[in-house]
């Protein structure tokens, strides 16, 4: 019976289901893409400074602490309400897992094997993309999968500042206790969290070299045995 009030409230024109699914969709795509443009491009900046790098690792871990609906409360005085400050504070949220991937990526990369390379002729530009990249993408794409997750689970919060979505319908239906309309908000949000899950999760092992997915079987298959 619920399920069939939920199907005819997302139905039901008035509710404009899919016009807070392309809201939410976007202030999450949005997010997400700053996020990993700015994490990526902080990390490969500060990789090469121990001071640096010390900053922003722990101001990254920091970050982490502090609650999205701080961000968004320190965010209303200066950007007021709406998909402005939503944006800005998502992306903070989406930045540290990033960052710190794409730090920790570079810095494993161990330097015989670049010398090694470059004893087997390679140059600069050969090293990056045949060696360095390949390495490091999918720790990258891990700290994306992660930010990702974490922005569309938190992106609800979202309506408190006006910005719309599914949060929309969560808040309404607390304050109206209307189980429903909570629904609509809430089980959208889960599966997509988990469709995202799945697909950065495929991405993340598409862009693992072969080599590094045999070892981590092997891995795998030792510490069950």
């Amino acid at each position: 019976m619920l399920l069939v009030q939920l199907w005819q409230f997302i139905l039901d024109p008035a509710n404009t289901f899919w016009d807070h699914t392309l809201a939410y969709l976007q202030v999450c795509a949005v997010s997400v893409a700053l996020a990993t443009v700015l994490g990526i491009a902080i990390g490969v900046a500060v990789v090469r400074s121990p001071l640096l790098s010390f900053l922003a690792v722990n101001l990254s871990g920091l970050m982490r602490a502090i609650p999205i609906i701080a961000f968004l409360a320190a965010a209303l005085p200066y950007l007021g309400v709406g998909f402005k400050p939503t944006i800005v504070a998502l992306t903070l949220l989406g930045i540290p897992p990033i960052l710190l991937n794409t730090y920790t990526g570079i810095r494993s990369i161990e330097p015989a094997i670049i010398d090694a390379a470059r004893g087997m002729g390679l140059n600069t530009r050969q090293i990056l993309l045949r060696i360095q990249v390949p390495l490091v993408l999918p720790i990258v794409a891990a700290g994306v999968r992660t930010s990702a997750v974490q922005i569309v689970a938190t992106a609800t919060l979202a309506a408190i500042i006006g910005a719309g979505g599914y949060g929309e319908y969560i808040v309404n239906g607390l304050y109206e206790f209307k189980t429903v309309q909570i629904l609509a908000g809430a089980l959208p949000v889960a599966l997509l969290a988990m469709l995202v899950e799945l697909l950065m999760g495929w991405l993340q092992r598409a862009l693992t070299p072969a080599g590094l997915r045999v070892q981590e079987m092997a891995l795998s298959e030792a510490a069950r045995a």
